[in-house]
């Protein structure tokens, strides 16, 4: 079916759902491949799981890299993909993706549309999306006074902050409001249910400093009730580890929970899928839907093994298989980056035009 473009709508050959560290890879093999890619991803910067769950936590089993934490393994992707200067757009959920009478693919986020004739699905075991705070009539003021993850700085400064979480994100909101400058807060109370965070060394102590000069204000405790007033967000009810009760004023309130998987709409998408995972040709990391491609933790095949370096393992097979779906008329010889000027000038190593080996 075709479905109505917007005038903004980005026409690719390639687009990338998930910006993990297969993404990434998946990426680098396109790019190798003479393909550019558009990325997106639901969060608000690359990482997936790496950055979510285990950023500062050691990784032993990537090739050739001893060790690494999650954050220094998507940084070495980062400067790996950098030669192919892949778009990036972040903060947004794919929930369309439908097939055109070209053959090519229109895929539909809230914010953009892509017209693309690949897509590779590296979505990991899902979208992260914030964890919700449930408090009996929280959900009215979502997008007004209450926001997950970030908010915009119109309803920050000046204003009575109250952030509750404990992760990365928490401690480096409450970092960036705080400080001097046009876009500090009026105060900014960061609330845990126990004194540990889990951030960066540096962030920490940055958040210690904040703490001592009385500009960030820490409680232990879990947010269980709030109260409004004409209409308005007034403050927020902590329950402090004594059972005791304490109310807390403020104008907005942001939720850094941390984030957790949902498949979301991918099973909507007419794919074929087993055990909530989509179904591949080994060969190809073809999907059911010619065009469409599926790598690393959303897949499944037999003896599929959730590790990164599988999946960088079907991410070079896949993008070898868009390369001859794009070009079917192309040699498909191998080459290879210690060998192959051409390789070498699309990663920038060669600027120099010469013959291919």
């Amino acid at each position: 079916m075709n479905t109505q473009l917007n005038t903004t709508c980005i026409q690719t050959d390639a687009l990338v759902i998930g910006a993990g560290p297969v993404g990434l890879f998946q990426v680098f093999q396109l790019g190798l491949q003479g393909i550019h890619a558009h990325v997106i991803d639901v969060l608000s910067e690359p990482g997936g799981q790496c950055i979510e769950l285990y950023p500062d936590k050691p990784i032993f089993d990537i090739p050739g890299i001893p060790r690494c934490t999650g954050r220094e393994l998507i940084q070495l992707l980062l400067q790996q993909v950098a030669p192919f200067k892949p778009a990036f757009h972040f903060n947004q959920q794919v929930y369309e993706v439908c097939a055109q009478e070209d053959g090519r693919w229109l895929v539909t986020t809230p914010q953009q549309q892509f017209l693309t004739r690949t897509v590779f699905i590296a979505a990991g075991v899902g979208a992260f999306v914030a964890k919700e705070l449930k408090i009996e009539g929280l959900a009215a003021f979502l997008g007004k006074q209450f926001f997950y993850r970030t908010a915009p700085t119109s309803v920050t400064a000046g204003k009575a902050v109250l952030i509750a979480g404990g992760d990365d994100a928490a401690v480096a909101n409450a970092i960036a409001i705080a400080e001097d400058g046009p876009n500090q807060a009026q105060s900014v109370t960061l609330i845990h249910r126990r004194d540990v965070l889990q951030a960066s060394t540096t962030a920490l102590a940055q958040l210690a400093e904040l703490r001592e000069a009385g500009k960030v204000n820490f409680l232990a405790g879990q947010l269980v009730g709030i109260d409004v007033e004409g209409g308005h967000l007034k403050s927020a009810t902590l329950q402090t580890p004594d059972d005791q009760s304490v109310q807390l004023p403020l104008d907005t309130l942001l939720v850094c929970m941390g984030v957790g998987p949902k498949l979301g709409p991918v099973a909507q998408w007419n794919l074929a899928m087993e055990r909530k995972q989509l179904t591949v040709d080994t060969a190809t990391f073809a999907t059911s839907a010619s065009g469409i491609y599926a790598v690393g933790d959303i897949n499944t095949y037999r003896g599929k093994k959730k590790l990164i370096v599988c999946g960088f393992h079907e991410a070079t097979l896949s993008a070898f298989a868009a390369a001859s779906y794009l070009n079917p008329q192309a040699s498909g010889v191998l080459q290879y980056t210690t060998s192959s000027a051409l390789l070498q000038q699309r990663l920038g190593v060669l600027t120099s035009p010469e013959k291919s080996v």
